[in-house]
C-alpha cells in the first residue's frame, strides 16, 4: 500500500511595478507595499521564494513591464522555480496572457490574489456567495477579453489551481446566468438581514463598529472588549464576516460590538460591493472605532486608505456625510513601541494595548461618555406596580435619580432620543407629575 505524499508548497513571486513618484503609488513607500503583498501571499499559504521592486518608467500595455525586464524576470522565475508570479498591481487580461507566456507559470494580479483570500476566509453562507460572485465578476472579464480556448481559462473560483473544470468557466452566458442567481439569493440574504436588524432596533442598544486597515488588531481588540473569542492572529484578512456581541460600559449601559473586515490599499471594487455586510453595519453604528496599527511603519498611509473607502461609502450614500463626527481613533499595539521613541497620538486618539489590556479602560469611559453626549434626560412619574416601565428604563437609560414617594416613582434617567421617545408613546401617564 502507497503512503500518499504530501503535496509540494507553491512557490511564489512578489513582484511591484513601482513608478517614482507616480501617482499611482500614493503615500507610501515601496518597501511597505512589497511587504505587504509578501504579507497577502504568505496568508494563504505560498512560500515566497523570489521578491523584487521593479522600477518602471513607463506602463507597457502589453506587459506592464518593459522588454528587458520582463526577459530579466522571467530568468529569476526559471532560476528559482517558481509556480506563481504575484503582480501587485492590476493587469488587464491582455498583460496577464502574455507574461504567463513569457514567464512559463501562472500570473495573477493583486486583485486575484485578494479574491483568492477572501475565497478561503469566508465562512457565513453570505461570505460564501459574496466571495463567489466577486469571483466571477472578475473572471467574466478574464474569459471574454482573453482566453479563447478551455485550456486556458481559470478553473474554479481561485486563480492559483490548474485549467478550467467544467463548461461554465469558458461560457460567458452561464456566467452571467450564475451571477444573477446569486445575486438573486444574496437579496434574499440582505432582507432577511434587514429584518434582523429591524428586530435588533426594537429592543435598541447602541451599535459601535471597528473599523480599520487589514491587521490592525481589530479582533484582538473585540475580544479584550467583549471576552469573546473571535479568530484573531497577525495575518492580514483573518476575520471576513461580520461579528457582534453586546458588552457592558462603566454606566452600566448595554451596546452591541461589531467586527467587521480590514480595510486594504486598492481594495478591489468587486469586493467593496460585495462585502456590504460589513459595510451596513459601520453604516447603522452610533460610533465608529478607527482602529489603526501605530507600530506599523505605514500607519499613517494606511489611515489614509481606510478614510478614503469612508468617504467614497459617503459619496455613493452607503453612510452619511457626517460620519467622521461618530468616529473615534484609536491607536492600537502601543505595547510594540519604544517609550523613548514613541511618536504617541494627541488628545483626539486613544492610544491602547489590545493585547495588554492597556488603557481598555479609557477607551470603554470615551465610548461611554460619547453615547452620553447623544443621549437626552428626561423625568418620569411611574406607579409603583408599574415595575414592568421601570425595569425598561434601567435597562435602556442610565438612572440618575429615583425618588419613592407616596403616589409614585419620580425618576431621572438619561436615554437615547428614539428610546425616550418610544418610552414616551408606550407610556404617556408617566409623563405628568402626579396632582398633590
Amino acid at each position: 500500500m502507497s503512503i500518499p505524499t504530501k503535496a509540494a508548497p507553491t512557490r511564489a513571486a512578489i513582484l511591484l511595478p513601482w513608478e517614482h513618484g507616480g501617482r499611482r503609488n500614493g503615500p507610501r513607500e515601496a518597501e511597505a507595499r512589497l511587504a505587504e503583498a509578501i504579507g497577502l501571499a504568505a496568508s494563504i499559504g505560498l512560500v515566497i521564494a523570489h521578491d523584487e521592486i521593479v522600477q518602471l518608467r513607463a506602463h507597457r500595455p502589453a506587459t506592464l513591464f518593459g522588454e528587458g525586464q520582463v526577459s530579466r524576470i522571467a530568468e529569476s522565475i526559471a532560476e528559482a522555480e517558481i509556480d506563481v508570479a504575484v503582480v501587485d498591481s492590476v493587469l488587464s487580461p491582455v498583460q496577464q496572457r502574455n507574461l504567463e507566456r513569457a514567464w512559463k507559470c501562472k500570473v495573477i494580479d493583486r486583485t486575484g490574489l485578494i479574491l483568492d483570500i477572501f475565497g478561503e476566509r469566508a465562512r457565513t453562507a453570505e461570505g460564501v456567495l459574496q466571495v463567489e460572485l466577486a469571483h466571477l465578476a472578475y473572471q467574466r472579464s478574464r474569459l471574454v477579453r482573453s482566453w479563447t480556448h478551455l485550456e486556458r481559462q481559470r478553473g474554479g473560483f481561485g486563480f492559483l489551481g490548474g485549467p478550467g473544470e467544467t463548461q461554465i468557466e469558458a461560457d460567458r452566458r452561464l456566467i452571467t446566468d450564475r451571477i444573477a442567481r446569486l445575486r438573486r439569493e444574496l437579496d434574499e440574504v440582505r432582507r432577511t438581514r434587514a429584518l434582523h436588524r429591524a428586530a435588533r432596533n426594537r429592543v435598541p442598544y447602541p451599535v459601535i463598529a471597528l473599523v480599520g486597515y487589514t491587521n490592525a488588531g481589530k479582533s484582538t481588540l473585540f475580544n479584550a472588549l467583549t471576552g469573546a473569542t473571535v479568530h484573531a492572529q497577525d495575518q492580514l484578512f483573518a476575520t471576513l464576516d461580520p461579528t457582534m456581541r453586546l458588552i457592558v460600559l462603566p454606566s452600566g449601559r448595554h451596546a452591541i460590538l461589531s467586527d467587521t473586515v480590514g480595510f486594504i490599499s486598492d481594495l478591489p471594487t468587486e469586493l467593496v460591493a460585495a462585502f456590504r455586510a460589513t459595510l451596513e453595519e459601520v453604516a447603522a453604528a452610533d460610533i465608529i472605532l478607527h482602529v489603526r496599527d501605530c507600530a506599523h511603519p505605514d500607519s499613517a498611509a494606511q489611515r489614509a486608505d481606510v478614510i478614503s473607502v469612508l468617504d467614497g461609502m459617503a459619496r455613493s450614500g452607503m453612510i452619511d456625510e457626517g460620519w467622521s463626527s461618530r468616529c473615534i481613533e484609536v491607536m492600537n499595539k502601543i505595547d510594540l513601541l519604544d517609550p523613548a521613541t514613541a511618536d504617541l497620538p494627541g488628545p483626539a486618539a486613544i492610544a491602547v494595548s489590545a493585547l495588554s489590556g492597556e488603557n481598555l479602560e479609557t477607551l470603554r469611559a470615551a465610548i461611554d461618555a460619547r453615547l452620553a453626549g447623544a443621549m437626552q434626560v428626561a423625568t418620569y412619574w411611574l406607579a409603583h406596580a408599574d415595575g414592568a416601565a421601570l425595569a425598561w428604563l434601567y435597562r435602556h437609560g442610565e438612572v440618575l435619580s429615583r425618588a419613592d414617594g407616596e403616589e409614585s416613582i419620580a425618576i431621572e434617567v438619561r436615554l437615547r432620543p428614539e428610546d425616550r421617545a418610544r418610552f414616551e408613546r408606550d407610556h404617556e401617564a408617566a409623563l405628568h407629575a402626579p396632582s398633590p
